[in-house]
């Protein structure tokens, strides 16, 4: 069995447990959340056992396994730290932290323990994010120079989203999204698939503004708005446009040498991997009108979660890959600072402002292996 303990019973705390009843193998052994009636209701939908305190559940917890951080961002520091104290692995829901200074405490305070941290998101070991890299990786497109990646999802201040809630009742923590800001809790959709794609970030070059914060119910707003210019060291330079305002767009697309490779939905696992290539036809110069799809060899993948609300997101899929390598006593391809590269670009785009101009990036991960089903496409 894979051990898992949780803290934090909200909103997407549902979002993993769908997920993980694809996994027989998955044992939750408990669930602590400070909110009790919050963590009662969550614990009778999915029959699980109720926790009474951090300390309780750090006692429950198996040294192999490990427990999953799916708190309010900004508690993601302070509860990641007292699970690393209590010597457990832990898997944290995104950002790593919300400051880089706390960010490089927790994975310094795991390396000094022996432990290992990691942050979602997992979608990387997604089919699609898969079958887009093998592509990349076999110069499908010819030398990739350039990415347009946007995270758009509509004018989110005008949605009716305090009807929204999660499988066992759980509102959509909409105060708090908004405090968070759509960067902070989308950017890394698409650096977790670029980074590991294209190497490090050397610059980014980005801004960002509040525009709708009046229509907004939070005190306190994060910008809704933020578009960057990455300069991978690799070359790469990629576009990326977060916000809750413009209309819906995950369109991912790589411009290379030869023709486009492209998807047009990051939130649901096997997204179809389209390639149009490039081609002269008299004075003009085209892209073939139909697409070609890319495909990974016939045969087990990971197991896929059908459509509910806005994503088709297997969510176990990070932390059964944590603990597989716990288990295996081998890198995990989640790894901390692959998670500390990831929020340090992420915090950049957040934090530009009209004038911050260009930041270089300070942190640097080791290569990351694909799937051992995704190493060439069929």
């Amino acid at each position: 069995m894979l051990n898992v303990s949780i803290i934090g019973a909200g909103y997407v705390a549902d979002l993993y447990l769908r997920s993980f009843a694809l996994y027989p193998e998955i044992r939750i052994n408990g669930v602590y959340d400070i909110d009790t009636a919050r963590r009662d209701a969550f614990c009778d939908y999915w029959k699980l056992t109720p926790i009474a305190s951090m300390e309780a559940l750090f006692e429950a917890t198996d040294a192999q396994g490990i427990i999953l951080n799916l708190t309010n961002p900004h508690a993601h520091y302070d509860v990641s730290r007292a699970c690393l104290e209590a010597g457990h692995h832990v898997y944290s829901e995104k950002p790593l932290a919300m400051q880089m200074d706390q960010a490089h405490e927790l994975t310094q305070l795991a390396e000094a323990k022996g432990l290992r941290i990691a942050s979602a998101p997992c979608s990387l070991l997604s089919e699609t994010a898969q079958t887009l890299w093998a592509a990349v990786r076999e110069d499908v497109a010819g030398k990739i120079r350039l990415v347009y990646a946007e995270m758009d999802d509509d004018f989110i201040p005008q949605a009716p989203y305090k009807k929204w809630t999660s499988d066992s009742g759980a509102p959509w923590p909409y105060a708090d999204e908004f405090r968070v800001g759509c960067t902070v809790e989308h950017a890394g959709y698409y650096l977790a698939w670029l980074l590991p794609m294209f190497g490090p970030v050397r610059t980014v070059v980005a801004a960002s503004a509040n525009l709708a914060e009046k229509e907004t119910p939070a005190e306190e707003c994060a910008p809704d708005f933020s578009i960057g210019a990455l300069f991978f060291e690799s070359g790469v330079v990629a576009r990326l446009t977060c916000s809750i305002l413009a209309p819906h767009d995950h369109e991912l697309q790589l411009i290379g040498d030869k023709g486009v490779i492209s998807i047009d939905e990051c939130w649901k696992n096997d997204t179809p991997v389209k390639y149009r290539k490039r081609f002269t036809l008299r004075r003009r110069l085209m892209n073939a009108p139909f697409a070609k799809k890319l495909r990974l060899p016939k045969g087990e993948t990971h197991a896929k979660l059908g459509r509910k609300g806005a994503a088709a997101m297997n969510f176990a899929l990070g932390p059964v890959e944590m603990l597989e390598a716990i288990r295996d006593a081998r890198p995990c391809r989640m790894s901390p600072d692959l998670a500390l590269h990831i929020n340090e670009v992420t915090l950049a785009l957040q934090n530009a402002g009209e004038t911050t101009g260009a930041v270089q990036m300070q942190t640097r991960f080791t290569p990351v292996a694909p799937m051992a089903w995704a190493e060439k496409l069929a």
